[in-house]
């Protein structure tokens, strides 16, 4: 009954319509005044923005916000996978053979979030984290390895809530959500981050289109809060043994480790 229910209204407000109406309304100059109330009431810390709170004219801008470069050291142990985005590490878990993955209780289909089954096929046997962003954390991604990128695409229309609710009730929204998805590799193999768009708002914009990222590296960003999905081949990740889930996690912080075998 509660799925149902909560499926018709997300499908009531999730059209074009409203959708546009949210997005002008974050990068219009009407939604400056709501930006101090924003900070004070997710308590953001200003002393790492890259501006001050005055310069930021919508809330687009506070949303997309950068942040001063030594805000977020990234990782120096060696073969580490640095955090991408600030967060929550929602879920974690393995990527059965069968191309399906249990995140929150709920069966997702690789073929689906992926959409080409020869990058599927390695990973199959994997590992994947599940990187929740709410509104209010910082939106930039980054790269999370030193690597090329073998390969970009775009996925999905819609987006629907990536958020606590939306992963218990929605209909499979990591593998139907609007998403676009990035492939790198290095000499200690292959990972793909899928990156979700959220309710509403489908913008993930690239921000660099280079062919080789270096670890730490901005590459990206979301317009609103979402998900990243990321996956490792088998036998080729281990997850840093001290994160619990949930956990509270930010860029360049180690949360596992690339092991060639």
């Amino acid at each position: 009954m509660y799925q149902s229910l909560y499926r018709i209204l997300i499908e009531l407000t999730n059209g074009r319509y409203s959708s546009g109406i949210l997005k002008h309304f974050s990068q219009s100059r009407l939604s400056r005044p709501l930006i101090l109330l924003f900070v004070k009431t997710f308590n953001l810390n200003q002393q790492e923005f890259g501006k001050d709170i005055k310069a930021y004219s919508n809330l687009h801008e506070l949303f997309t916000r950068k942040l001063k470069a030594e805000a977020r050291p990234i990782t120096a142990a060696p073969f580490a996978v640095a955090c991408p985005v600030d967060g929550v590490l929602e879920d974690a878990g393995e990527i059965f053979a069968d191309k399906k993955i249990i995140v929150k209780g709920k069966v997702y289909s690789m073929e689906e979030m992926l959409g080409d089954e020869g990058v599927l096929e390695k990973y199959l046997g994997g590992k994947y984290l599940v990187l929740y962003l709410s509104p209010s954390h910082y939106h930039r991604i980054h790269a999370p390895i030193n690597g090329a990128v073998t390969k970009r695409w775009t996925l999905g229309k819609k987006s629907y809530p990536v958020n606590k609710w939306g992963l218990k009730y929605g209909k499979e929204p990591l593998s139907k959500n609007y998403r676009t998805i990035t492939e790198l590799q290095n000499e200690a193999g292959s990972l793909a981050m899928v990156k979700v768009g959220a309710m509403y708002i489908n913008s993930i914009v690239i921000t660099d289109q280079s062919k080789q990222l270096e670890q730490g590296q901005e590459f990206s960003y979301f317009s609103f809060g979402s998900t990243v999905v990321l996956l490792f081949e088998k036998n080729k990740f281990e997850p840093e043994g001290s994160l619990s889930i949930p956990a509270d996690v930010r860029v360049g912080e180690t949360i596992g480790y690339m092991k060639a075998v």
